[in-house]
């Protein structure tokens, strides 16, 4: 595909200097970039790179735009980064345009309930299964082998990817993207020892997801078991994670590939959880909290900020201790200083 910088500039905005004429073949980072490439720039403080880069056009934040004019072609903008996204938005819709199929349909193998309701311009995969009371909005996309059971839901204009499970009466909101594999509604895991046993609880809730949300590949989000699981609109999650029954996340927080938020735990809105960490259960973190990568959260966190910690494995009693010890060690510390200055 092939476009220009006034094509651009027109569908996007920004303040467009040099020719529009200049052609765009791709969007590259700035070291592999070529002149049929449009590239972008998003500090004033990585200033070196334009020399160096070979980029057709670039976008640029108001600071660099005289040193961009005088190699080409530019769309100034006060954040390119965010341009950048809108961009790849942009890109990926006419690229799809110029192949989609014939049109939206349901495929002759997939099976479709004669009680579920599917609004206008649904396109359904090979071997999908949408079951009984199932409802999927208007421009949905529901992906090859993917499976939508019984009573739920799926808002207009949400994408499911291949093999994506939509457990019983969960709901995912508009708008959202949830890549192959995913697995939304499957059992919390509840059970209650007896005898030395352990005795399954039914999880009677289900999973509420809001809109514009993204679920990566793979990850897994248990249903309640009594009351719902609850994601929050605009939330991201990357591959690989796993979200506990009864948890709720709040609006627009983002997690990493492999974190895991264990049962009931209570996470707020505009937080961010870093690649492989862990949050226990039942705990509760307050809007804007950062965690770091790796770090195990074991205690609710109350006040804004970024948090990190990571504590070596031990036998609970020896681990007790040493935790108990390591709160007190800015105390030590201070104590120490005052007895060498006595000295």
């Amino acid at each position: 595909m092939t476009t220009t910088l006034a094509d651009i500039h027109a569908a996007l905005g920004g303040v467009l200097h040099g020719t529009g004429h200049t052609p765009v073949a791709r969007i590259a980072p700035l070291e592999t970039a070529g002149p049929d490439a449009l590239s972008f720039i998003a500090h004033a403080r990585h200033a070196a790179k334009l020399s160096a880069t070979a980029a057709g056009a670039l976008i640029v934040p108001p600071d660099l735009v005289p040193l961009a004019k005088a190699r080409g072609s530019c769309i100034e903008t006060p954040d390119p980064y965010l341009y950048f996204a809108r961009l790849t938005q942009w890109w990926r819709a006419r690229q799809e345009a110029l192949t989609e199929d014939a049109g939206a349909a349901v495929h002759p193998t997939a099976c479709v309930h004669p009680a579920a309701r599917l609004g206008v311009a649904v396109d359904v995969g090979p071997y999908a299964v949408i079951e009984a009371g199932a409802e999927v909005g208007d421009g949905a996309r529901i992906g090859a082998h993917a499976v939508i059971e019984r009573r739920a839901r799926v808002g207009s204009g949400t994408r499911l990817a291949h093999r994506v499970v939509l457990g019983r009466d969960c709901v995912l909101g508009q708008r959202c993207i949830v890549h192959s594999g995913v697995v939304i509604g499957a059992d919390g895991f509840g059970f209650a020892p007896h005898d030395g046993a352990w005795v399954k609880i039914e999880q009677l809730g289900a999973v509420r997801i809001g809109d514009d949300v993204e679920i990566g590949a793979n990850c897994c989000i248990d249903r309640g078991a009594l009351e719902d699981t609850v994601i929050e609109d605009g939330v991201k999650l990357d591959n690989l994670i796993q979200i506990g029954h009864n948890v709720h996340i709040g609006r627009h927080t983002a997690m990493a590939g492999c974190v895991g938020v264990a049962g009931s735990a209570r996470i707020g809105a505009h937080c961010t959880v870093g690649g492989g960490a862990v949050v226990l259960g039942h705990l509760t973190l307050v809007d804007h909290v950062h965690i770091s990568a790796a770090s195990v959260v074991m205690r609710s966190i109350l006040q804004p900020g970024q948090y990190s910690g990571v504590f070596p494995i031990d036998d609970n009693k020896s681990w007790e201790k040493n935790a108990a010890t390591l709160r007190q060690l800015h105390r030590l510390r201070e104590r120490i200083k005052a007895l060498e200055n006595r000295s």
